[in-house]
């Protein structure tokens, strides 16, 4: 995984997926193409309303979206989904780090996009006390809990 400013799409695995809270105010309107995906290597954990992901065994993965904006709205959902995140390049406070990853599609294809993992010092805290989600589908595993 790597770090820059490549206009790759955006893998989203919670509130920022079609139908999540947070998909309408940053990318209803502004996306060319969407669609389900996976990503391996990453484990998701539930957290106050929302999920992290972080890196994790070759064999685990994360269930989400696929979102390509508009050429014409990609700067502005950039900055919309950093400040979202909470994400500055080169912060060592930010909560997220957006890297490269390859994203899994339905069809078998592999994509190389945006992912925003947690960074360092909270991914070991979530290593050492978070709650796995297992399956990796946010969605999914807050339907089955209620």
């Amino acid at each position: 995984m790597t770090h820059g400013t490549e206009r790759l799409p955006f893998f989203v695995y919670g509130t920022l997926r079609p139908g999540e809270v947070n998909y309408g105010p940053t990318l209803r309107g502004r996306t060319a193409a969407e669609e389900p995906a996976r990503i391996g290597g990453a484990l998701l954990y539930d957290g106050p309303g929302y999920p992290y992901a972080t890196a994790g065994p070759a064999d685990a993965v994360v269930h989400g979206a696929l979102i390509r904006p508009r050429d014409t709205d990609y700067d502005e959902v950039c900055t919309l989904l950093d400040r979202l995140e909470g994400y500055t390049p080169g912060d060592p406070r930010n909560h997220y780090e957006r890297v490269a990853t390859e994203a899994v599609c339905p069809d078998g294809r592999t994509v190389r996009a945006w992912v925003y993992l947690a960074a360092g010092p909270l991914a070991a805290r979530l290593r050492a006390t978070g709650t796995p989600l297992a399956g990796g589908d946010w969605p999914a595993s807050r339907a089955a809990a209620g």
